[in-house]
Formats: C-alpha cells, sequence, structure tokens
C-alpha cells in the first residue's frame, strides 16, 4: 500500500525534528517545483504540467521556480517530444533543467558512435526510434555509425542545444538538487560530474549530513523516499505510470 501525501509529510516533520534545529526551507518569497525522472512519458509529463499549472492558479507565486533532475529520454516512448515539451515550457515559466545520466549517454552518442552498445544497454533505442529512425541492424556494431549519424541528422539543432546546456546542479536555501546524488566528504561546490549523474551506493547507504538536503533522482522506488539527508523523486515513472512532483516552500513540503 502506498503512502499518502500527508503521512509522507509527517514522516518529513519527524525525521527532521531531531536533527535540526529549524525544518530544512527555501528562502522567503520562493516556490520550488522539483520534477524526477520522467524518461520518455510525455502523457504523464503532460499530466503534471497541468497539475502545477492549477496549483499556481489556486495558489499564485510571483518567484515558483520548476527544476527537472534530468533523465528525460530512453526506456519510455516519447523521448523527443519531451524535449520538445520542456523546450516550450521555458517559454512561459521559470525553468531550470538539469542533465541525468541518459542525456549525458546520448550527447557522448552523437559525438562518438562506439559509445551506441552502453546506450541501448540503458535504453537508448525507444529514444532513436522516437525520432523517427528504424535502428535495423543495431545487434551488429558495425551498424552503430550508420544509426548514430540517422540520429544525429534527425535531432535538431534546438535539441542539441538543450542537451548540451544542461545544468549539473542546482542550490537554493537548504536544499541541493542533482540528478543522481553526492559523494559523501566532498563539498557540494567540489563534486564531480560523474557522481552527479552516476551515484548511487556510496550516496544512498550515507546517513550522515550533507551540508544541505539533496534532492535527487536516477534511483527508481515506488514511492518518493525521505530521509534526513536526501529526498528521491525519482518514482520509476516509464514502468509505473507515475511521474512525481516535490513542492517546496519556506518549510514545508509536499506532493503532486
Amino acid at each position: 500500500m502506498g503512502f499518502s501525501q500527508l503521512e509522507r509529510c509527517l514522516a518529513w516533520n519527524l525525521l527532521t525534528a531531531d536533527v535540526r534545529k529549524e525544518r530544512p526551507r527555501v528562502p522567503a518569497g520562493r516556490r520550488i517545483y522539483a520534477v524526477g525522472d520522467v524518461h520518455g512519458r510525455a502523457d504523464l509529463l503532460i499530466q503534471l504540467f497541468m497539475r502545477i499549472d492549477d496549483d499556481l492558479r489556486a495558489r499564485p507565486h510571483a518567484h515558483a521556480t520548476q527544476i527537472f533532475l534530468g533523465d528525460y529520454i530512453d526506456r519510455g516512448p516519447h523521448s523527443r517530444q519531451v524535449i520538445d515539451l520542456l523546450i516550450d515550457r521555458q517559454r512561459s515559466h521559470q525553468t531550470m533543467f538539469l542533465k541525468g545520466n541518459h542525456e549525458d549517454c546520448m550527447l557522448q552518442v552523437l559525438a562518438d558512435p562506439a559509445v551506441f552498445a552502453e546506450w541501448k544497454m540503458i535504453g537508448g533505442l525507444s529514444t532513436v526510434l522516437s525520432y523517427g529512425i528504424a535502428p535495423a541492424g543495431h545487434h551488429d556494431t558495425q551498424a552503430h555509425p550508420r544509426i548514430t549519424a540517422a540520429l544525429s541528422e534527425a535531432v535538431s539543432d534546438r535539441h542539441k542545444s538543450f542537451l548540451r546546456n544542461l545544468g549539473l546542479s542546482f542550490s537554493v536555501g537548504d536544499f541541493f538538487f542533482a540528478h543522481a546524488g553526492v559523494r559523501p566528504g566532498i563539498p557540494l561546490a567540489a563534486q564531480s560530474p560523474r557522481d552527479l549523474l552516476w551515484i548511487r551506493e556510496d550516496f544512498l547507504l550515507h546517513e550522515e549530513d550533507f551540508g544541505k538536503v539533496i534532492v535527487h533522482g536516477h534511483t527508481p522506488a515506488r514511492e518518493p523516499e525521505i530521509r534526513r539527508n536526501r529526498i528521491n523523486i525519482d518514482t520509476g515513472a516509464y514502468a509505473t505510470g507515475r511521474l512525481t512532483c516535490l513542492v517546496l516552500e519556506n518549510d514545508q513540503m509536499s506532493f503532486l
């Protein structure tokens, strides 16, 4: 049985009360909407945009930032459409787009066909298909340069620019946002791109303070995971049909 939003927020209150004199907060006058891994589910992203917009109409806010934690592509069926939706979103909303390991792989493939074999193992073929390319013969490494050349031709300049300009992290108030997490013992400002995009166990098993609460995705969970030092909002959208948005305002937390 899943936890309700109220139960998750109560858990947050209990977890943070004994660790900090004050609960983590974003600066006054700010609201954050943080969105987990989309993975090609344009249908869920459209629904979530509607929920965010409904919330903004019900509770107008002049300085609401929507932060997307990466992994927009692969696995799900509509990677190209997801990127179109995100590019359009930034025209009418304040947004921050972070890079995920899947976007990093796609960029590497566009530069070097030798990376294609690694990319297709983590769902890259679905992205190729979303750009209208039939990856015939992809089991043969000799076909990879042909497939990647076709992909590079199909990916528009605005999509390439979007991918190349993705950020690695974002910090506001007592929260630090990154796709995968951070390396314990390393200052947040000195984290390596590799860790921000790929880290798992060393980060997930660490129970001490990171300096800020880390909001991340990358590791799918059935429900948002709320810990003293981190919040995981990757709820496996491509497989579960559940795309999570964390809302932060002052010292309050809720979910859409």
